[in-house]
């Protein structure tokens, strides 16, 4: 069964460039991971962040907020205070990538039963 895309013959390659990097980044698991924990929790501070993302190492959840940030999904609020507090939010454009990518999960909660049983049949078999 083919899945057919209304995508234009003359499909600018810049858009084709941009949709592989952000699938590349996106599909990375630190990147979804922090997306919904903001998405759920809105506005958080770094450490709070850290905590949710369980396993994340700070060098990691730096480099996925920065990069989540040059994107333009997230906003990096500074305030002036002693010791400094840094807080993060999803922008209008970090939202609308969560609610694309809540098909996801409604899929996999679909899907769950289906894929266990195909990696149980596939791994009954490959017996290397």
């Amino acid at each position: 069964m083919a899945v057919s895309h209304d995508y234009p013959q003359d499909l600018d390659p810049r858009i084709e460039a941009l949709v592989t990097e952000v699938i590349g980044r996106v599909a990375d698991k630190w990147t979804m991971i922090t997306l919904e924990v903001l998405t759920e929790h809105g506005e958080l501070r770094f450490s709070r962040i850290a905590q949710l993302v369980e396993g994340i190492s700070q060098k990691m959840l730096t480099q996925t907020l920065r990069q989540m940030e040059r994107d333009g999904l997230v906003i990096r609020t500074i305030h002036p205070v002693i010791p400094p507090k840094v807080e993060y939010r999803l922008t209008d454009l970090g939202l609308t990538l969560a609610e694309a990518f809540c098909g996801v999960w409604a899929w996999a909660a679909q899907n769950v039963d289906r894929i266990t049983a195909a990696r149980a049949a596939f791994d009954s078999r490959s017996v290397d």
